[in-house]
């Protein structure tokens, strides 16, 4: 007897391969996925500006990072003996101005840099809820400034898939072949209310598909339904039941492998798998015969590894190992 109904997402057309580049922005579930092709040797840059909820921001961001804007003093704000920037994370704020914009110019050149030759833009919209300063200003963050400073609008689907138009016709203009997936965050924003986060999941929905419908370079993972409607369950959340678990990530990566991921980079994954294995394993006696032994054979199946698929980054991997043939 089935006591639930597992989804099984469409498998893309076009899938991921290894020797391709993936831009990650967004909420903090994209941290989650970043993380793990990160660990499986994918060249990857997650969240330039730091975690990002709304689509105005993301957009706003992306368009930043295209023209390559670099910030000035004028496009910082001081608060509680604090510089810090309504477009960024508070991981970017500094005592100090000049440090400040340096951690966020030195971002905005490394996402420009990537961004133009990215093959993959991973975008996953968290909420339609957005902040607005003096009614014109959507700010990323509010660091903590009293809410009674700030307008909270819920942005329809039209606005959104405007916004998201606008953002995916610069992008094709300035990185013709870049791909596009967009997901839903799954983390509920129950601070808006149940009803709210609700609406406010629901406008993103409506937009992102609509955008499918339009645009070939454009899909959707379906991480929000592969939670709230296949798990469904609060086993699968942390404590706060906000935010999914360690095993709801894993599987949602799990079908995120399925769906989007070609079959030579699963084979590749695999490889890696076996090699980062090795990297943390913590040896009885590490001055011992055997324990070089395991250090070369692995350094040589790294070695192997590299020559075959040159675009892997297995340096941290190399230099480990490579401590056996000394």
């Amino acid at each position: 007897m089935d006591f639930r109904l597992e989804f099984i997402p469409q498998p893309f057309e076009l899938k991921i391969k290894h020797s391709e580049k993936l831009f990650l922005i967004g909420s903090c579930f994209t941290e989650q996925i970043g993380a793990k092709l990160s660990h499986h040797k994918f060249r990857t840059i997650e969240n330039p500006n730091g975690i990002l909820f709304n689509p105005l921001s993301i957009t706003q961001s992306i368009s930043s990072y295209i023209s390559n804007k670099q910030y000035t003093e004028a496009d910082l704000f001081f608060h509680n003996e604090i510089w810090g920037s309504w477009d960024h994370h508070t991981k970017f704020s500094s005592i100090h101005k000049a440090e400040c914009l340096s951690k966020i110019n030195h971002s905005q050149q490394q996402a420009h840099d990537f961004l133009q030759q990215t093959d993959w833009l991973l975008i996953t919209l968290g909420s339609s809820f957005v902040y607005m300063l003096d009614k014109v200003r959507a700010v990323a963050n509010c660091h903590k400034v009293p809410t009674d400073k700030f307008d909270k609008i819920l942005l329809t689907a039209e606005q959104i898939m405007n916004e998201l138009q606008i953002m995916i016709a610069e992008l094709q203009v300035f990185n013709p072949g870049i791909k596009i997936i967009f997901t839903i965050s799954p983390v509920r924003h129950l601070r808006d209310g149940f009803i709210e986060n609700n609406r406010s999941k629901a406008n993103l929905i409506t937009a992102v598909h609509q955008l499918t419908e339009q645009c070939k370079a454009v899909y959707y993972f379906p991480a929000y339904e592969l939670v709230i409607d296949d798990l469904r369950d609060y086993r699968f959340f942390a404590e706060d039941m906000v935010h999914p678990n360690y095993q709801a990530t894993n599987y949602v990566w799990e079908k995120f492998i399925y769906a989007c991921i070609n079959e030579e980079a699963k084979l590749l994954m695999k490889e890696i798998n076996s090699l980062k294995a090795a990297f943390h394993h913590k040896p009885f006696n590490p001055e011992s015969n055997q324990h070089n032994t395991f250090l070369l054979t692995n350094f040589k199946k790294a070695e192997e590894l590299k020559l075959k698929y040159n675009y892997l980054e297995l340096e941290d991997l190399l230099s480990y190992f490579k401590s056996a043939t000394k």
